[in-house]
């Protein structure tokens, strides 16, 4: 986790010490975390930013920090004797923390001096840091306020977190909660004798929840880690019946006997095996091939709001309904009971439950949702309008934050068919597509054209309604034009979208590229003067998956943006040619996907703002100038393409590759280099090769290799 930690305030761009018992074992954890799985880091050479060091020998090095994150091995005594050498090496404004995922905090200040204990405080970070959003914050008695402001303000505005002050309490709100959950989720499953298939179709989207449901969260937070926090839990809250009840079930035990902890042994509830996922039979103790649940009605349901999907489920006569019944009925009563006593909100305690959990709604939102009254639960509802109930019973305005604004916050000033108009504030628009994961398509960009027409001096955010910024142009559209050898039609529609990413040049926007911004999806936000993108978008032209080149002047700006050398070229020309879409938008940017001017939003939540700051200072910013290449880049690019087949790819790919280069190293001027790249696209999209694939991937979602 220390590890974790200092890697995510790397990769924000700070400046980190790392220091570990020798300067010989921080270096050896820190090989370990250049290996770790998600990668902590977003490009490599983050990792040899970071200064390493021990304890013995570089103490010192506490006195210029301003923060000092303390996050060794969960036990108190280690804890304290690390803090009794800290106490004389701090700086006077120096803020000191402990992560720690359930220790008393009150207890670990004990001894220390009165300026240690002023500036002290618990964070409790999800793992792992870099993809997990929510930070438990927990100030002792002794925690001067203005130090809990100075932390609070920023860990949300530099080191992009959300944070939930709880009450020091065992688990804090997080565990004491969500642990129970997965326990609660484990019995309710063995005791109706259901499968694990079952229990996470129904604990999965279905409940509002990730697709890693139920038994998959178990395997990737590992059960050794579920059954410490559980037994720390039983011990710390003799009072709590519930907590109580978090003993091992059967098959928790026996996989625990076994050592098959979870996905860092490479098995626990689930095992892959190739390209199969086997399952944990709570039955006979054994692995067998997976078997897909049968819940039609929870699928008939699947399209509802989720409090009235899930009101419906609980009248079901079939096994999901009596799994509602059995599990979630019982967890949002506990949540009720639990509240008071770990947190200081019922909106804190929802807000640990979406942000470190990945929930849709927090438990008191859910209750709302499916009703009150249907549950059982007489202190409800708990929110009114923009008011939210304290424990005392009334009624106290909901905080405005409107930095983490979502898009649908906005009131929507225009209509069209594919897109909506929202109102962003301070004189800036949103213009948000509003198909299906942001698919581009002709309608599309008839629709923004209109737009411009009527608005040539706003400016404004180009944006997405969906959960993706942009899948990328409608591939629907290609397959029509195939069945009806339309080739100019082709053509048409790609010089219509050619001309609208340059006439985006011309106007004062900014592309907020979210989730995934692919193929023509990224073609458009980059014909914005500016994008603002999501750290964890996933960026790229995979237009050669289909048999395709980026036609939308996608080639075209590939070869713009990387034109300063022969060298960086070949290496712009391979990212085309393979397909492979950048992990996140700083290797985009290593990459020549985004350009250098491009702006990273790095808080997961402020992305819409970010671009609404950058949209009110965004000036038009022309193309730049076609220019000749030195060296010879034709050879370069034919010898790249050769190793790539010697490694691998087949014929198709090697065309695919060669349309590409053609872009790159024929034309002669941007005009030239737009018609090349239509006619590329065009002559590729009449090879049986390149319709098969488009077919393939409108069939199953997957590339096909030919």
């Amino acid at each position: 986790m220390g590890s974790g930690i200092a890697a995510h305030m790397a990769n924000l761009g700070f400046q980190v010490t790392v220091l570990d018992a020798t300067e010989e074992t921080a270096r050896a954890a820190w090989e370990r975390a250049t290996k770790a799985r998600p990668p902590h880091f977003m490009v490599p050479e983050t990792a040899e930013n970071v200064r390493l060091g021990g304890i013995y020998t570089h103490l010192h090095w506490a006195q210029e920090a301003d923060w000092v994150c303390e996050a060794v091995v969960e036990k108190l005594d280690v804890k304290r004797a690390l803090f009794e050498q800290l106490d004389q090496a701090l700086g006077e404004t120096t803020i000191i923390t402990t992560n720690t995922s359930g220790l008393e905090i009150e207890l670990l200040r004990e001894g220390r001096s009165e300026r240690f204990r002023r500036s002290f405080l618990g964070t409790h970070f999800f793992n792992p840091p870099r993809y997990l959003k929510l930070l438990e914050l927990i100030p002792t008695s002794d925690t001067d306020p203005t130090v809990v402001e100075r932390i609070t303000e920023f860990l949300e505005d530099h080191a992009a977190r959300r944070v939930v002050r709880a009450k020091d309490t065992p688990g804090f709100i997080a565990n004491r909660y969500g642990m129970w959950s997965m326990f609660s989720t484990i019995q309710v499953t063995e005791r109706l004798g259901m499968t694990i298939e079952e229990a996470d179709a129904i604990c999965g989207p279905f409940l509002g929840r990730p697709r890693s449901a139920a038994f998959r969260l178990n395997d990737l937070v590992g059960l050794d880690i579920m059954m410490d926090i559980a037994n720390n839990l039983r011990e710390r809250c003799p009072h709590d019946a519930m907590a109580q009840s978090m003993t091992a079930p059967q098959s928790l035990a026996v996989l625990m006997e076994k050592g098959w902890i979870g996905n860092k042994a490479g098995q626990g509830y689930y095992r892959k095996e190739g390209q199969e996922f086997l399952s944990f039979d709570l039955q006979t103790h054994a692995y067998r091939m997976r078997r897909e649940p049968e819940f039609g009605a929870l699928d008939a349901l699947a399209r509802q709001p989720l409090g009235e999907r899930i009101a419906a489920g609980l009248e079901l006569k079939d096994p999901a309904g009596e799994f509602l019944r059995e599990y979630l009925v019982p967890a949002l009563r506990y949540a009720v009971q639990l509240a008071p006593e770990i947190s200081y909100s019922y909106l804190d305690f929802d807000r640990v439950m979406q942000w470190g959990f990945g929930w849709e709604q927090g438990p008191f939102a859910m209750i709302d949702a499916i009703g009150p009254e249907r549950l059982g639960i007489p202190e409800g509802p708990f929110y009114k309008e923009n008011t939210v109930k304290t424990f005392a019973g009334t009624w106290v305005p909901q905080p405005a934050e409107p930095n983490y604004r979502n898009i649908s916050d906005f009131p929507i000033l225009q209509t069209f068919d594919t897109l909506y108009v929202r109102d962003l504030g301070d004189g800036v628009r949103a213009v948000s597509t509003r198909t299906k994961m942001g698919t581009v398509n002709p309608q599309l960009l008839d629709d923004l054209n209109a737009y411009l027409d009527g608005h040539p001096d706003q400016r404004f955010v180009l944006t997405s309604e969906a959960k993706v910024f942009s899948f990328g142009f409608d591939l629907g559209f290609f397959r029509d034009r195939i069945d009806a050898e339309d080739w100019s039609g082709v053509d048409g529609a790609l010089a219509k979208f050619q001309a609208t990413c340059q006439r985006l040049s011309q106007h004062s926007c900014v592309g907020a590229i979210h989730g995934y911004g692919i193929g023509g999806g990224l073609e458009l936000a980059l014909g914005c003067p500016v994008v603002v993108a999501s750290a964890e978008a996933q960026l790229g032209y995979p237009e050669s998956k289909v048999g395709l080149i980026p036609g939308g002047a996608g080639t075209v700006r590939m070869r713009l943006l990387n034109q300063e050398n022969a060298k960086s070229l070949v290496e712009a020309v391979k990212v085309v040619a393979k397909g492979e879409l950048a992990a996140n938008a700083v290797l985009a940017q290593r990459q020549g996907i985004l350009r250098r001017t491009d702006v990273i939003s790095f808080h997961p939540d402020r992305l819409l703002e970010d671009a609404k700051q950058a949209a009110l200072t965004v000036s038009p910013r022309p193309w730049p100038e076609w220019g000749a290449v030195v060296g010879p880049l034709t050879g370069m690019m034919d010898r790249a393409f050769d190793e790539w087949e010697k490694a691998g790819a087949t014929r198709h790919d090697r065309k695919i590759a060669d349309a590409a280069g053609h872009v790159f190293s024929k034309p002669n001027s941007l005009d030239e280099a737009l018609a090349r790249e239509r006619q590329e696209f065009v002559a590729l999209i009449q090879e049986g090769l390149t319709q098969a694939r488009i077919r393939h991937m409108l069939d199953t979602g997957k590339p096909l290799r030919n």
